[in-house]
């Protein structure tokens, strides 16, 4: 069984729970449910941004404890300072030490676009990512059959959710290409060894259809990259890691701003 197994055959018992605890009627009922969200689009294409979706991660289960010594508020208010496009927040507990409570720390103190990075495999975990204060969900492809990709997408747009659909390979992106997404990424790690080779961005740049944004993930550590990564059309560089290993996260990435100017 890979991790990716793992972490699925996991989440599904935690959503099972979850939906005993608390019914989709009183997920719609929270606050929050009845929020805006941003739209990822039009931060994304912000020429005053930098086009990173810097991200919160403490953990993760290739490298381990990546930094468990910082804050949410913190973190995220230096990304934000540092001209951060959007966030990224963790919310799973078991393989990233992230918790929903992060979101909400990070939407109480933020004001632009902010990711749910979780492993979504059940409606349900739409309309609880609304009601914690996010503007985006992500569709990882590997886990999804198209089928459920495209119903999670539309019921993301139903609600005003916005949409970024995860990928690997180019199979996994021609199958899964579906109405209602609002941007696809391009993991660069190989899930089955967890090696990271940016290649794989410039590989699938072609193929992703347009009018949809293109973001890069993972491997990204320099900015050099990153200006690759542009003029093959990408707006988005979604990293955590690089920033996350720092004791100061958001000092790291207006270094890393900085220099990308």
């Amino acid at each position: 069984m890979t991790i990716l197994d793992q972490i699925v055959q996991k989440k599904k018992k935690e959503v099972a729970a979850a939906k005993l605890i608390t019914s989709y009627i009183h997920l719609e009922e929270r606050e929050m449910f009845v929020r805006e969200p941003l739209s990822f689009k039009e931060f994304l294409l912000d020429p005053e941004r930098s086009g990173i979706i810097a991200e919160f991660k403490r953990k993760s289960p290739s490298k381990g404890i990546i930094n468990d010594q910082v804050k949410v508020r913190d973190v995220t208010q230096g990304y934000v300072a540092a001209g951060a496009s959007a966030l990224s927040v963790l919310t799973d507990r078991h393989f990233f030490m992230g918790a929903k409570r992060d979101l909400l720390e990070a939407r109480k103190f933020n004001n632009i676009p902010i990711l749910r990075k979780d492993f979504m495999i059940d409606e349900y975990q739409i309309i609880e990512a609304k009601t914690l204060g996010a503007d985006v969900i992500l569709l990882i492809a590997a886990i999804l059959t198209p089928e459920e990709v495209k119903q999670f997408a539309a019921l993301a747009k139903s609600i005003g959710l916005n949409t970024l659909l995860e990928v690997h390979n180019l199979e996994e992106l021609e199958r899964s290409i579906c109405d209602n997404l609002d941007a696809i990424g391009v993991n660069n790690r190989n899930l089955a060894d967890f090696s990271v080779s940016v290649d794989t961005s410039f590989q699938l740049a072609g193929h992703i259809p347009a009018g949809v944004l293109k973001i890069s993930e993972s491997a990204i550590s320099n900015t050099h990259v990153i200006r690759q990564l542009k003029e093959a059309g990408f707006n988005g560089f979604l990293i955590g890691e690089n920033f996350m290993r720092q004791p100061d996260p958001g000092l790291a990435m207006q270094e890393f701003v900085n220099e990308l100017r």
